[in-house]
């Protein structure tokens, strides 16, 4: 069996070794959680200025314009994670936001917001959820009321990443109180320096305030920045978590993520021997490359439906569940792998890669639950991929069981 690409993608492979062994000088060192630094934001414009991100977004909105190429695609990410180069720009704005406004939006929204955030000249914000609205996000509560030409928000967001850093929010209100709780809600956004909002950090066991609380206070936002009318603000936010299960389930996150395991298990040793002759170390490596390569091959899966306007079904739903655990597996083989130094957190002359591993490690357990936790997601993946019934619930009439007469 021949599984050689073949001259026009041998050809486009070389391309793209050429331009990261002329441009390995520019790659930025550590891309951050927050605010991109100008290093970041210029290896983001020349990534796109070559098409190795925002590939396949259209010109007129700032990306490249190329036709989607499934094996293009492939080869980009292969050869930059042989190269340990970072890839594009992938946060909210980028990944979640731009798929939802090229899908949803308005022209003058696209032409607005596509190309400045694909750019890293604006930081995106996501407000979902609420202290009393987690899993059950269509029971939001934070309202938006008409009010001439405005909306007036009152009302509170909850693990909000990236609020304390952000330029604009993409935010789930309640405009319509009186119809249904999934009918009722709106998606509007808006500048997070509107008057009103109050950001408040939330310490998480990183050490690092990575969340935030946000408050509205009587936030007035004009009624032309909603996506897609009022009341479609849950069919806007399944489009948009859609592409946030895609983003923290990037097989090529985890790839990367491997050769760098790869890497450190032939330098730490245990007792004189590498940990890559170590046969305990070395079988709990291989079980996860099985798994990081038959996430690279389904993701190929999901390139293809989407490129075949084909609905993956099953497919795109498990993609967060595997990708989290995965993650968090592999930081946790690496932690291993580091003996007595694994546990070391902070300041310390000892420290591998910054301490990079132990915060891959507790933020990635973060992640298992943010973003819809793996018992949300493995609800979603039986009652809309498989079809199993929803779990009963009691009619409120029945809440209470009556007595027996005597």
């Amino acid at each position: 069996m021949d599984l050689a690409y073949g001259p026009e993608y041998e050809a486009f492979r070389q391309e793209v070794r050429d331009f990261l062994a002329a441009n390995s000088d520019k790659a930025p060192r550590r891309f951050g959680v927050s605010r991109p630094s100008d290093e970041v934001v210029a290896w983001q414009r020349l990534l796109i200025e070559h098409g190795y991100a925002a590939r396949t977004i259209p010109k007129q909105y700032g990306g490249y314009g190329a036709e989607p190429d499934i094996l293009k695609s492939r080869i980009i990410a292969e050869e930059f994670a042989n190269a340990r180069m970072p890839m594009g720009i992938a946060n909210q704005g980028v990944s979640m936001l731009v798929p939802t406004l090229l899908e949803l939006g308005t022209e003058e929204q696209k032409k607005k917001w596509i190309e400045p955030t694909l750019k890293g000249e604006v930081v995106w914000c996501q407000g979902y959820s609420e202290p009393g609205s987690g899993s059950d996000l269509a029971s939001l509560q934070t309202k938006a009321v008409e009010d001439g030409d405005d909306f007036v928000i009152n009302g509170q967001k909850i693990w909000t990443s990236t609020a304390h850093a952000a330029d604009m929010i993409f935010c789930l209100v309640r405009t319509e109180p009186d119809k249904p709780k999934h009918e009722g809600i709106s998606y509007l956004i808006f500048s997070m320096k509107t008057p009103g909002i109050e950001v408040r950090p939330l310490v998480t066991m990183t050490g690092h305030a990575e969340f935030n609380e946000v408050f509205f206070t009587d936030v007035r936002v004009p009624k032309k920045d909603i996506v897609a009318g009022r009341g479609q603000g849950w069919f806007v936010a399944n489009a948009t978590l859609k592409h946030e299960r895609g983003m923290l389930g990037d097989p090529n996150q985890a790839g990367s993520r491997l050769k760098e395991i790869v890497e450190l298990m032939h330098r730490e040793t245990l007792d004189g021997e590498r940990l890559i002759d170590n046969p305990l170390y070395r079988d709990r490596l291989l079980q996860l490359q099985a798994r990081v390569y038959a996430m690279q091959f389904h993701g190929l899966r999901l390139l293809t439906a989407s490129a075949k306007k084909e609905d993956p079904g099953i497919a795109r739903l498990i993609v967060k569940l595997q990708g989290c655990e995965l993650n968090h597996q592999l930081a946790a083989l690496a932690i291993d792998a580091l003996g007595e130094l694994g546990v070391l957190y902070g300041e310390s002359p000892h420290l591998r890669a910054q301490g990079a591993w132990q915060h891959r490690y507790m933020f990635d357990l973060g992640l298992i639950i943010g973003g819809g936790t793996a018992q949300i997601q493995k609800n979603i993946i039986s009652e809309r991929g498989l079809g199993m019934p929803r779990e009963p619930k009691l009619a409120k009439d029945n809440a209470e069981p009556k007595l027996a007469k005597a």
